[in-house]
């Protein structure tokens, strides 16, 4: 019995030991998430609230995610004259912001989400350079989208990334590609021509051209950026499609930290996706490298090419400059593919739309770009440089239809933005849509098409300086609006001197934010042919 006593003590004593390690361990998780879930949302609502701003209250970890999904699937479709588009994109910040004003603090699950309704607000917090408005975490989802590149990043990586990017996107690189973007979009009216004649002897046809515009800056990308057809790029532009399906879905729910590792059916499809996505991407790049070093020659003159060329020179000049590796390469190609399309079809979508139910304009713009560019010559980046209605109604459109309607910035350490303290740890939330229709900067005619609001230049068309913000703003702007407008303009003048058109009897007006601004029902148009 001596024995046996002596044999189980030490059992006990290690099971005594694990129960209390566990006690101690679950004491400290419930610690933190009491913390982290109730005495922050506290604190921060305390300090809010003391400065008069106040908003909705927060609701124990979910925080106003579960108001703002009811209140985006109770809006309905607008009338298509209207591009008072807040009501149904951004359905919750319409009702808080009438109720507590411009300046309000809501909840992104227990994160506080002030909204920075004030342009002058909004301006400090994109010009800032000491890194006191950083990136957020995006989460999975956005990443295996976008991936981790120069929208994401920050500090000295962003900084690098910059420096390798920025050489592909230089207005004299970029006027080279216009040939290209032409070619693409001649391929397009091709059929739309045929399909036209063939239908004698209207000429009448009835295209839903968002598909179309998906389908052709797909096809432009895959071109410009990787020197490949659209047949190339099919799999990435199949995969980013079904990525950005799943990365609103993360969106719009509460984010549990560590879920992103469960093999959830969205995780283990997610995971595919990436997978497939890098594939593709790294056998192009490795292609491109074979034939570099097989040949001898240069990386060639696509974004990838000069961006993979700027990437080898950074160690050239022997200032220790360290060169981004294949993962970081990746990741900038995942931007250019996902942004380089998506941006430029759902701009060309708004701007089909405005001209279609605004046929005086069209009218206008179509005798420019006949004057300017007429004839079956693709117009190059000097012509397109002369059209100036057809710039200011891209502006317009950007304007009433930003691609974003929302910027977000994390609070890195406690600041003071105009006189406010905001706590470290706080979201600012930069309401683009509603800003780009503020009367006091846009005048009385802010919620309606006025291209003219643009003739002296995007600087002069508000009350002050940088209020459109389609791109940002400061030195975090859009590496890639230059490509964008360029696309556009190209795409758009190809069409306006081949047909004239109008917004179908079908359309349903029903703006929805999907990532980027997107029709939800697409958008039907009813096209003629031109003599």
């Amino acid at each position: 019995m001596a024995i046996m006593d002596t044999s189980t003590g030490p059992d006990v004593s290690t099971a005594a030991v694990a129960v209390a390690v566990a006690a101690v361990m679950v004491s400290t998780l419930l610690w933190v998430a009491l913390v982290q879930l109730v005495w922050r949302p506290y604190a921060a609502a305390r300090a809010f609230g003391r400065q008069g701003i106040r908003g909705p209250a927060y609701r124990f970890l979910a925080g106003n995610i579960g108001e703002a999904n009811a209140m985006r699937a109770a809006a309905t479709a607008l009338d298509r004259r209207s591009h008072d588009i807040i009501p149904r994109v951004l359905p919750h910040y319409h009702a808080w912001m009438s109720r507590y004003g411009k300046v309000f603090v809501s909840w992104t699950g227990p994160i506080p989400a002030l909204c920075v309704g004030d342009y002058a607000m909004a301006k400090e917090i994109l010009a800032d350079r000491t890194g006191a408005y950083g990136k957020p975490d995006p989460g999975a989802a956005i990443l295996a989208l976008f991936g981790n590149g120069l929208v994401f990043l920050d500090g000295d990586d962003w900084a690098r990334h910059r420096r390798v990017v920025h050489p592909a996107f230089a207005m004299d690189k970029l006027k080279t590609m216009t040939g290209t973007m032409a070619a693409c979009a001649r391929e397009m009216i091709r059929a739309w021509e045929a399909r036209a004649a063939a239908n004698n002897p209207s000429g009448e046809i009835e295209i839903e051209v968002g598909n179309q515009f998906q389908e052709l800056t797909a096809d432009v990308i895959s071109h410009t950026a990787f020197g490949s057809s659209y047949l190339q790029g099919k799999e990435v532009f199949e995969a980013q499609r079904e990525l950005q399906a799943i990365a609103m879905a993360a969106l719009y729910s509460i984010r549990i930290p560590g879920i992103q590792y469960i093999p959830t059916k969205s995780n283990v499809r997610r995971r595919r996706l990436e997978k497939k996505v890098r594939g593709t991407l790294m056998a192009m790049i490795h292609e491109r490298q074979a034939a570099v070093a097989k040949e001898g020659k240069g990386y060639g003159n696509d974004l990838l090419g000069l961006m993979l060329e700027a990437n080898v020179a950074m160690c050239g000049g022997g200032n220790g400059a360290r060169r981004m590796t294949m993962d970081e390469i990746v990741d900038e190609c995942k931007t250019f593919f996902f942004a380089g399309h998506d941006t430029t079809s759902h701009l060309l979508t708004w701007a089909m739309f405005l001209l279609g139910t605004h046929l005086d304009w069209q009218d206008r713009v179509r005798e420019e770009v006949l004057r300017e560019c007429g004839g079956e010559a693709l117009p190059d980046g000097d012509v397109l440089g002369k059209l100036k209605l057809v710039t200011m109604v891209l502006y317009e459109t950007l304007r009433l239809y930003s691609p974003v309607s929302m910027l977000v910035r994390m609070v890195t350490a406690d600041a003071n933005l105009s006189g406010i303290h905001v706590p470290k740890g706080t979201l600012a939330m930069i309401p683009v849509a509603i800003l780009h229709r503020d009367v006091d900067a846009w005048g009385d005619d802010a919620g309606e098409f006025n291209p003219l609001r643009f003739r002296g230049g995007v600087n002069k068309a508000a009350a002050h300086a940088g209020a459109l913000l389609a791109f940002s703003l400061g030195h975090r702007s859009c590496i890639g609006q230059d490509f964008a407008l360029l696309e556009a303009k190209a795409m758009l003048a190809m069409i306006l001197r081949r047909f004239a058109f109008e917004v179908s009897p079908e359309y349903v007006h029903a703006p929805l934010d999907f990532l980027t601004m997107q029709p939800q029902c697409g958008l039907p148009m009813v096209l003629k042919l031109l003599d």
